[in-house]
C-alpha cells in the first residue's frame, strides 16, 4: 500500500518524528542536572569560585535545552488524544494516570524550582538555592521514572487485563512495577547521565584544544571523567540485562534484533549474528556473519545453554515485527556506541593516571581531546536508536499482546496526518537550528569570570584566596 495514504503508517511517522526529536532535549536536562548539583555541592564545601562559575556557565545550556523540550514535549502528549484515540479510550485508566504523575509531580516541581536554581542567587540562601537545585535535577529524572514506567507497561502489560476493549486496572502498583520497569528506569537513567557527561567532556576538550580556560575547563572534564568510570561499564552491563529480559519477555523482538530467522533448539547454542543483510521478503538473511554459539552464551553465559531461542519464522508476518533491518543495525549501533564510551573512558584514565591531564600537561593531549570532542554526540544517537528498538521492536503491537497498532490509531484522513508531519518537521527544523545558534553562542562566549560572588550574612564565609591564585582567564578583549 502506498505509505502517503496509509493512515496508520503515517500515524506511526509523525509519533516516531515527534519523540525522536523530542527526547534529545530532556536527555541532557535530566544528565547535567545531577552534574550541577555535583557542581553546587563542591562550591558549597570548598567555597572555590571556579565551581561557581562552571555551575553558573553549564546552567545556560540546561536552561536552553529546557526550554526546548517543554516546547517539543506538549504536541507529543497532544497525539495520543489526536492521532492516537482508540488507544488512549482503551488504555486511558491507566497510561492517562502515569502522564499525568509525570506532568503534576515531577514536570512541575522542576519547573516550580528552576527559577530559583537559575535566578536566586544573592536572593535565596546557599542551601535554599542547593535544595532548589536538588529538586530540579530530582524532578527531571522522576520524569523518566513515569515515562518510562508507562512504555514500559506498554511492552510487559501487567495489573489487570482487557474487558470489552478496555484495559481494566487491579492493582496499579503491578502495573506500574511492571517486569520491564526497573532495568529500563536504569537503563535510562545511565544512558541520559552517561550522554550529558560526555557532552560535557566535549565541549571541555573544545576549551582546551582552542586554548581557552584550560585550567578551567580540565577541571569539568575530569569530573565527568571520574563519574564515566562507574556509570559506562555499569550501562554495559545493564543494557545486557535489558536483552535478557527482551529474551525473556519478548521474542520476537529478539528474534529480530538478531535477525535470526531460523530457531535454535533447546541444548544447542544460537549463533550471534555479527552483521547480516536481512531479506524480508524471503525470510532469511542474503549475506551474514556469525560467532558460532555466540548468541547461546550471551543470553546464558551464567547457566547451562538450555534455552530454547525462536526465529522469526516462527511467527506468521503479521505477528512479528516489520523493519528487521532497522532494528538489526540500530541495535548495533546502540551497542557499538556503549563499547566506544567505554574505551574512550579507559584511555582518559590511564592520561590521568600517567599524570598526563594535569593542568600543564592537558593541552598537549590533542588525540584524547579530539576523541572526547568526536563522542560528544554519541550518546544522543545511542539512546535514538535504542528507542527505535524498543518501540519498532514491539511491532504490531501498541500495547504488546493486547492491542494491535492498527487497531488504535484515530481514523484520520491521511492527508490530514501528511500536513501535520510537514508542519512539525518545518517548525523542529527552525527549532533545531535556532536550538544549535545559541548554544553555539553560549559556548563562544564561554563562562562569566565578571560575575559577582554571592554574599553571604555571615554563616557562610566564601573563600576568596583560591580566586587571587588563579590567572585572570577572561577572554582578551575583556582584560584589556
Amino acid at each position: 500500500m502506498d505509505i502517503l495514504s496509509n493512515t496508520v503508517a503515517l500515524t506511526r511517522m509523525q509519533f516516531a518524528l515527534t519523540a525522536l526529536f523530542h527526547m534529545l532535549w530532556p536527555v541532557l536536562t535530566t544528565g547535567m542536572s545531577i552534574y550541577l548539583v555535583v557542581l553546587e555541592g563542591l562550591w558549597l564545601k570548598t567555597r572555590l569560585p571556579d565551581y561557581y562559575y562552571h555551575i553558573r556557565f553549564w546552567s545556560r545550556l540546561f536552561l536552553l535545552n529546557f526550554g526546548i523540550g517543554v516546547a517539543t514535549g506538549l504536541p507529543l502528549e497532544f497525539q495520543f488524544g489526536t492521532n492516537w484515540g482508540p488507544f488512549s479510550e482503551a488504555v486511558g485508566d491507566f497510561f492517562g494516570s502515569v502522564l499525568g504523575f509525570e506532568a503534576s509531580m515531577a514536570f512541575m516541581l522542576e519547573a516550580g524550582f528552576l527559577g530559583i536554581m537559575m535566578f536566586g542567587w544573592g536572593r535565596v540562601s546557599p542551601i535554599i538555592h542547593y535544595f532548589a537545585t536538588i529538586m530540579v535535577a530530582f524532578g527531571a529524572n522522576l520524569s523518566i521514572f513515569w515515562i518510562v514506567s508507562a512504555n514500559s507497561w506498554m511492552q510487559t502489560p501487567a495489573g489487570g487485563d482487557m474487558v470489552k476493549g478496555k484495559f481494566v486496572v487491579s492493582d496499579y502498583f503491578q502495573a506500574i512495577l511492571n517486569p520491564f520497569m526497573v532495568k529500563s528506569v536504569a537503563h535510562m537513567f545511565l544512558a541520559t547521565l552517561e550522554t550529558s557527561l560526555f557532552l560535557i567532556g566535549g565541549i571541555s576538550a573544545w576549551y582546551i584544544l582552542k586554548g581557552r580556560h584550560q585550567a578551567f575547563f580540565s577541571q569539568s572534564l575530569k569530573i565527568a571523567i571520574a563519574t564515566v568510570i562507574a556509570v559506562a561499564p555499569l550501562q554495559i552491563y545493564l543494557g545486557h540485562l535489558s536483552a535478557e529480559q527482551v529474551a525473556q519477555y519478548q521474542p520476537t523482538k529478539l528474534a529480530a534484533m538478531e535477525s535470526k530467522w531460523e530457531s535454535s533448539p533447546a541444548g544447542k547454542p544460537a549463533d550471534w549474528s555479527l552483521l547480516a543483510i536481512p531479506d524480508e521478503a524471503h525470510n532469511r538473511n542474503s549475506w551474514e556473519l556469525t560467532v558460532p554459539n555466540g548468541l547461546g552464551y550471551i543470553l546464558e553465559f551464567r547457566k547451562n545453554l538450555t534455552i530454547p531461542v525462536p526465529g522469526l519464522n516462527e511467527w506468521a508476518r503479521n505477528d512479528r515485527p516489520k523493519m528487521v533491518g532497522l532494528i538489526y543495525y540500530s541495535f548495533r549501533v546502540m551497542i557499538g556506541i556503549g563499547f566506544v564510551l567505554t574505551g574512550v573512558m579507559l584511555w582518559s584514565v590511564w592520561q590521568w593516571y600517567r599524570g598526563k591531564l594535569a593542568p600543564a600537561e592537558i593541552g598537549a593531549q590533542k588525540w584524547l581531546l579530539r576523541a572526547w570532542m568526536l563522542v560528544a554526540p554519541l550518546g544522543y544517537i545511542a539512546i535514538e536508536s535504542g528507542w527505535i528498538v524498543r518501540c519498532v521492536g514491539r511491532q504490531p503491537w501498541v500495547l504488546y499482546g493486547k492491542i494491535r497498532t492498527a487497531d488504535g490509531v484515530s481514523n484520520l484522513p491521511a492527508t490530514n496526518v501528511l500536513t501535520t508531519i510537514i508542519l512539525f518537521t518545518t517548525v523542529y527544523s527552525i527549532l533545531l537550528f535556532t536550538t544549535l545558534y545559541f548554544a553555539s553562542r553560549i559556548i563562544g562566549e564561554g563562562p562569566n569570570f565578571e560575575l559577582p560572588l554571592p554574599g553571604t550574612d555571615g554563616q557562610f564565609v566564601i573563600n576568596t584566596e583560591p580566586a587571587e591564585s588563579i590567572p585572570d582567564r577572561r577572554p582578551v578583549e575583556a582584560q584589556q
